[in-house]
């Protein structure tokens, strides 16, 4: 099966076609990291984009369940290098053609991916189309001209959770979280029960009176997927829980602390994705760091007597972490959780913890 990919900007990439045999449209984003293509396929931040990813070959080593982030994977479609047929691994439960298949996700690959990398470096975000090459490219273009923008949109009520639910803790918890599901990852709320939590996750939309009358140790924000302006309910709710309880709030979640705090938000260019981000923390200290966010909180917005600004990164300088002087809140803009990337900011999880015990 032979694919394209047709930009918005008219360019095209033409290579072979694996996983489901269905077109895929969205916004074009790339990712750094070198390993969990699994992981980045069910993040819930994905939801609405296609993923171009950077490493030389992808599917050498399956899938299996347990690396899911999600009930199910949220990219709209793939964009590979070299696409392995062959899975070499034990714990591998089937072929990652056999795994997108399934899933109904479309891959290209055998194109050349650092083209496409470059391009969407020099011109930015890309609303695409993956589709047959047999299909017109100049009508392909137009369609990926009409695709909605990510500016604007809700996103986070369309994959968060339905109904509440509470994350398997281990015995002995000692802390109780109450969990926003903006798009919340599993290896989240993996971390907060490793670190003495039960957990209860709640949709998007639950109010702060019905959170605090679960009487919770403390509230954590999740990441999610799209523009945190239209997500005015949450930023509500926020606004009525900060100073009642210690509040945490990670990629979306911080975006929308900044905005409760009376911030702006912005779109970045070609927005983090990747597992290998440094980020100076507070201390001076760097870290390397997994990132998926497309939009970032302005310092400049903040007040600089109400709120301290933690971590920068080192590539551009971007926002990724604050802390309010006076009220018990944190957050950053990366994920520490990880699930693919590095565990260098895990420590993020027991400040959080500290903060609840003081």
């Amino acid at each position: 099966m032979q694919l394209q990919l047709v930009l918005e900007s008219g360019r095209v990439f033409q290579g072979t076609g694996f996983g489901a045999p269905v077109e895929a449209a969205g916004e074009v984003v790339f990712n750094t990291s070198m390993t969990g293509y699994q992981e980045i396929a069910t993040d819930p931040s994905y939801a609405g984009q296609i993923v171009c990813l950077t490493a030389a070959q992808i599917g050498n080593y399956g899938s299996t369940l347990e690396d899911d982030e999600a009930a199910k994977p949220y990219i709209e479609g793939l964009i590979v290098r070299e696409f392995s047929p062959i899975a070499s691994n034990w714990r591998s439960q089937q072929s990652c053609q056999q795994y997108f298949e399934r899933r109904g996700i479309p891959v290209l690959a055998d194109i050349d991916t650092r083209a496409l990398v470059r391009h969407l470096r020099e011109h930015g975000v890309q609303r695409g189309i993956l589709a047959p090459a047999s299909g017109n490219a100049e009508t392909l273009r137009a369609r990926a001209q009409a695709i909605p923008r990510m500016d604007g949109r809700d996103l986070a009520r369309e994959v968060t959770t339905a109904s509440p639910y509470v994350w398997p803790s281990a015995s002995g918890a000692k802390k109780r979280v109450v969990a926003y599901d903006f798009g919340i990852k599993r290896n989240i709320l993996r971390q907060l029960a490793s670190h003495g939590c039960e957990v209860n996750v709640v949709p998007a939309g639950t109010t702060a009176k019905d959170v605090l009358a679960q009487k919770p140790d403390g509230v954590f924000l999740s990441n999610g997927p799209g523009d945190p302006e239209p997500c005015d309910y949450a930023v509500k709710n926020i606004r009525g829980l900060m100073g009642r309880v210690p509040i945490f709030g990670i990629c979306l979640g911080h975006q929308l602390i900044g905005l409760a705090l009376g911030g702006k938000t912005y779109k970045l260019k070609f927005g983090h994705h990747g597992g290998n981000h440094p980020v100076r923390n507070a201390t001076g200290a760097i870290e390397i760091t997994a990132h998926n966010h497309n939009f970032a909180v302005d310092p400049d917005s903040l007040k600089a007597s109400e709120v301290e600004l933690t971590h920068f990164d080192l590539n551009d300088g971007t926002l990724e972490g604050l802390r309010h002087r006076a009220l018990p809140l944190f957050s950053v803009q990366y994920h520490p959780e990880a699930a693919p990337g590095p565990h260098d900011s895990h420590y993020l999880f027991g400040d959080f913890m500290k903060l609840m015990e003081r």
